[in-house]
């Protein structure tokens, strides 16, 4: 055989088997994939976006309905705790005042009495309207959230730690307590049966009571 019919090599490119592997596996990955899966998944993406903003908001629109009404609901805090200053004055004048001498008293002295009566009616009325409401413990157990224990009265006849006498009355506003109530409270009685409701008006126990008012 001749040299000029002797295949030559000196032309010819050598190809990595490896690479070329790769490139097959490369190319049939690509035409694998699937144009509408890949939409579908981006949607499906977008969608999880949305609703996730969508919670976000509604989670921002309940905090901020909350804060509104909290800042209503408390801003008259301390006006209505002034206005209790009132209203306790107003009680210790009528209270101040013997049945006999109400019963003997003249016209002009009635009509002062009952315009005295009228206007703590009304005082209360308009804390009430507030959102301010007066506790009434007496025969309740006693619960330091909303009570202020001033002494202790023996009595067998009711409950160890029962409000027995209430010497000052206490208020709530929303959920806080505005001013505890003061009273008086048994002692010498049989145990306490433990309930699981609180008194009327109130926490049953282990719940949390505000007393930031």
């Amino acid at each position: 055989m001749s040299d000029e019919t002797k295949p030559t090599q000196d032309n010819q490119t050598d190809v990595d088997p490896a690479h070329a592997a790769e490139a097959d596996e490369a190319g049939s990955e690509d035409a694998a994939v699937d144009p509408i899966e890949a939409l579908q998944a981006e949607n499906a993406e977008l969608k999880d976006r949305a609703l996730r903003a969508i919670a976000e908001m509604e989670n921002l629109r309940r905090r901020t309905e909350k804060e509104l009404k909290d800042t209503r609901q408390y801003a008259v805090a301390g006006f209505a705790r002034d206005m209790l200053t009132v209203s306790d004055n107003l009680r210790r004048a009528l209270d101040f005042l013997p049945d006999e001498d109400r019963k003997n008293a003249d016209a002009g002295i009635a009509s002062l009495i009952e315009g005295v009566e009228m206007t703590e009616r009304e005082l209360l009325n308009q804390l009430e309207k507030n959102g301010v409401k007066r506790l009434d413990p007496e025969g309740q157990k006693f619960d330091p959230n909303f009570h202020q224990a001033m002494f202790e009265v023996p009595n067998t006849e009711v409950p160890n730690n029962t409000v027995v006498q209430v010497v000052q009355s206490g208020y709530v506003i929303g959920e806080r307590v505005l001013r505890p109530a003061m009273v008086g409270v048994s002692k010498g009685g049989p145990k306490e049966t433990p309930t699981g409701d609180g008194p009327a008006g109130q926490s049953a126990p282990g719940q949390t009571v505000d007393k930031s008012a």
